[in-house]
């Protein structure tokens, strides 16, 4: 199991098309406030969160960056904020944002990323080899196994989500909070089942600004009670996760 918590930076844009209060405030919000909670519930249960951070947090709250690196918690690049993608970009203007998300966590927390999200999960054709020639050795845009496994061009797939992301209690397809907690849990029992013979990798993906709220944050404490009480299970972070499987196929 890895637990990938999102914690992003929205730019509060300064036109009326893009001056965007409510989904700026939800974000603001996440780093005032959830990600402090889901923080604690991930601490009582041993978890260490694999972040998918937008570089500019270490800007603007640099707190939690300092946080998350204090719980021996990974960082992964996720684009500089969560207001630029990379599918629409040149390579050469891609490059420069993979390079600067990367270059600016290292310079805030001395960590080198070695994973990446891309704002989205969206890409252009290119991407994987922009991301592969920054020095990233694995990433998750493709949620299309429950096992890491190679690319062509030596990056590493490891299994992200979106049916398990808790976005989709706000986002279409839209889950209620219960269908979504009910779900996340066959899930895992599916998958544990299976690993019997070949171990699976199970992805939970959260953001503070829905599940780090006071009503919902029980709703986690119920998944990771639940996995916690299966005895054979590795809570890891994506790196552990993708060196352990590239150890056992090399």
């Amino acid at each position: 199991m890895w637990v990938v918590p999102n914690i992003e930076h929205q730019t509060l844009g300064s036109d009326v098309s893009t001056f965007d209060i409510p989904w700026y405030s939800r974000l603001d919000y996440a780093n005032r406030v959830g990600i402090w909670r889901i923080m604690r519930v991930l601490d009582r249960f041993g978890v260490r969160g694999t972040v998918a951070l937008n570089s500019s947090v270490c800007r603007h709250y640099p707190d939690v960056v300092s946080e998350s690196v204090n719980r021996g918690w990974e960082l992964m690049g996720h684009g500089v904020t969560n207001s630029q993608g990379l599918a629409e970009l040149s390579l050469s203007d891609q490059a420069e944002v993979v390079a600067t998300a990367i270059n600016e966590i290292e310079q805030a927390t001395g960590v080198r990323v070695r994973g990446w999200l891309s704002p989205g999960l969206r890409e252009g054709p290119g991407t994987l080899d922009v991301v592969r020639d920054a020095g990233i050795e694995n990433v998750c845009d493709w949620v299309n196994d429950d096992l890491p496994y190679r690319f062509n061009n030596g990056l590493w797939s490891i299994p992200y989500t979106n049916e398990l992301n808790d976005m989709r209690i706000i986002r279409p397809p839209i889950y209620s909070g219960d269908e979504w907690r009910e779900l996340v849990k066959r899930a895992f029992a599916r998958l544990y089942e299976e690993g019997s013979d070949l171990p699976r990798v199970f992805c939970l993906a959260l953001h503070p600004f829905v599940t780090g709220l006071p009503g919902r944050i029980s709703m986690l404490e119920d998944i990771l009670e639940y996995v916690s009480s299966h005895d054979r299970v590795w809570k890891a972070t994506g790196q552990e996760i993708i060196e352990h499987y590239r150890m056992h196929a090399e």
